[in-house]
């Protein structure tokens, strides 16, 4: 009874803070509708293509747009002043112009990664006309869309989702366990709590199952917008998802913990964790991959936990995979859930 009068304070001190209740639900939600809906169509931007006008007056010039019909750029046939005046505003990522006897891609350094993938199409569309010319038909690769498992098509938002689960936990540990414990500390909460009655396990217990429910109840809500607005649902067992989630949990609120031992005011626990955050945010594959990054890096970064937990969070979620090759992920995990709470058992004052 103890507990449970201490778990609906937990909740009613929570409610209080309208500030974290948005952070927490309506944040990611408003993220993954946000990004699944900007790239709907694929894990990648649409290219757009602006054409000059003068580029369709001539024959190669209508068989090469012809060809690049047939490609996934989106063309734009704009006057060449509009187009001009487009270009020099920073909207344009590449355009396509008649220069001499041929054509020229102008490619919006600013935009570059996108600017020459365009480009590259371009070029490609180009070669095809010229084996066209030649008498002969270009025969085109196709191309798959599909999760790693191949258990259905891949959009960004079934990328999105396990990244943004992953990110969330992160986000509870560090700074609603951690920076709460520390919040305590400092304002001298944790000294009262010690005259009193409450037992100290009951205290944290708690917080811990305050924290799950939340987590839970968050995660619910991820799950039930990528069905509704984007038609993605989980592909594997949803006890085995809870579980990997649990473990997740279990492990950024070790980590939370931890790091509250090391600060005395929530100004320096901000700055500690933080160190932690950034990176595991950045570099962990919650918005993209490390495919482009030097390989150094791609391996570094396995070693911290959110890594290792996305790849097996997508592949259960994505296609329907168990713990089949992924139990050293789940070892790092474990081993950082271990090791953090041995360390937060350790440095943890009440004073």
């Amino acid at each position: 009874m103890l507990l449970l009068r201490q778990f609906l304070m937990e909740w009613k001190l929570y409610s209080r803070d309208r500030v974290a209740l948005f952070w927490t639900f309506a944040f990611p939600a408003l993220l993954l509708m946000g990004f699944g809906t900007i790239f709907r169509s694929g894990s990648t931007p649409a290219f757009t293509l602006v054409v000059t006008g003068s580029t369709r007056a001539t024959q190669p010039g209508r068989d090469l747009l012809a060809a690049l019909k047939a490609t996934p750029v989106k063309l734009l046939e704009l006057a060449p002043q509009a187009a001009e005046a487009r270009w020099k505003q920073g909207e344009t990522v590449a355009q396509l112009e008649p220069s001499g006897g041929g054509f020229t891609v102008r490619v919006n350094t600013y935009l570059a990664a996108q600017g020459q993938m365009t480009a590259q199409i371009v070029q490609q569309a180009n070669l095809a006309v010229q084996i066209r010319n030649g008498g002969a038909e270009p025969r085109w690769i196709p191309v798959q869309m599909e999760s790693p498992g191949r258990a259905h098509a891949s959009n960004y938002a079934a990328f999105l989702l396990p990244g943004l689960l992953g990110l969330n936990l992160l986000s509870m540990g560090l700074f609603s366990v951690g920076m709460v414990n520390v919040s305590y500390r400092e304002k001298g909460k944790f000294r009262r709590l010690a005259v009193t009655p409450l037992p100290k396990w009951i205290f944290l217990l708690g917080q811990i199952l305050h924290r799950l429910t939340v987590t839970f109840l968050q995660s619910a809500l991820m799950l039930l917008l990528g069905h509704f607005a984007f038609g993605i649902t989980n592909q594997g067992s949803y006890l085995l998802l809870a579980a990997v989630m649990t473990l997740g949990t279990a492990c950024f609120m070790a980590m939370g913990f931890a790091l509250a031992g090391f600060a005395q005011t929530s100004e320096g626990y901000a700055a500690i964790s933080n160190v932690l955050f950034f990176p595991m945010m950045l570099l962990s594959g919650v918005y993209f991959t490390l495919d482009s990054a030097p390989r150094w890096m791609q391996q570094a970064v396995v070693l911290l936990p959110l890594s290792p937990y996305l790849r097996t969070l997508r592949a259960i979620f994505n296609d329907g995979a168990g713990l089949a090759g992924h139990g050293a992920g789940m070892a790092i995990v474990a081993a950082w859930t271990v090791g953090c709470f041995l360390l937060a058992v350790k440095r943890f004052k009440w004073a």
